[in-house]
């Protein structure tokens, strides 16, 4: 009798537990999703990632998103698994160098800061002098570079060009964000209030209280605008 008082308790317990940890206002929702496609050759993707995104590791807004880094951007796949990069074969290096980077350190802070070492240098000199990063960051170069040399670079790049080439609705220009798949087009660099405004939870960070505007984010405008970006080669004058 004592065992079947015992057991029954124990139930109750486990009840109210559950029903406590679903009904609180604490419990956890589900992270937001912030996908970020871009080319390693581009300046305006470079000043997106170092100035804009980095802030999200540091404000607290990490902890409510999920970020995706797709490195390919405005490439283009041909036949044979063949892909031609906006800014020529050191781009397309570049691109698989950073999705090896992703993938060999599948932490977040790992891998954004190699690339954000990686997007630090000029253009002119990234193809040349990006394993630089390697010592700087005392990192050790074999895995990125078997990856980036080897079948899993290609895998991956080739991965990346199925991702983007899948985007509803398709890629215009590159940094192209997107907050639950549903792209900012011009309005990316504030995608802050978007992100705070489609996540569901009850706690927030700290830089979603703080923001001025409360109102919800309209519809991003696909106009052209102010802000740098570089456009889909072979569709549009660059």
């Amino acid at each position: 009798m004592a065992s079947l008082r015992f057991s029954s308790l124990l139930l109750l317990s486990c009840i109210f537990v559950f029903a406590s940890a679903r009904d609180s206002p604490y419990a956890p929702a589900p992270k937001v999703s912030l996908g970020v496609y871009y080319q390693t050759l581009c300046p305006p993707c470079s000043s997106f990632i170092l100035n804009n995104l980095s802030k999200a590791l540091d404000n607290g807004l990490i902890n409510i998103l999920d970020i995706k880094l797709v490195p390919y951007g405005n490439a283009k796949l041909l036949g044979n698994d063949t892909i031609i990069c906006q800014h020529g074969p050191q781009e397309c290096f570049l691109n698989t160098v950073e999705a090896c980077a992703i993938d060999v350190w599948p932490n977040l802070y790992d891998y954004f800061t190699f690339i954000s070492c990686v997007e630090e240098l000029s253009p002119d000199v990234k193809y040349i002098v990006w394993q630089s990063c390697f010592r700087k960051l005392n990192l050790d170069p074999k895995p990125i570079l078997a990856c980036s040399y080897g079948r899993r670079g290609k895998e991956l790049e080739l991965k990346y060009a199925n991702m983007t080439g899948s985007l509803r609705p398709p890629l215009e220009f590159v940094p192209w964000v997107t907050v639950n798949n549903q792209p900012l087009y011009q309005d990316y660099e504030n995608y802050t209030r978007y992100v705070c405004h489609a996540y569901q939870g009850t706690t927030v960070p700290g830089i979603c209280r703080s923001l001025t505007d409360h109102n919800t984010p309209g519809i991003p405008s696909a106009a052209p605008g102010p802000v740098p970006h570089e456009v889909v080669f072979g569709i549009q004058r660059l």
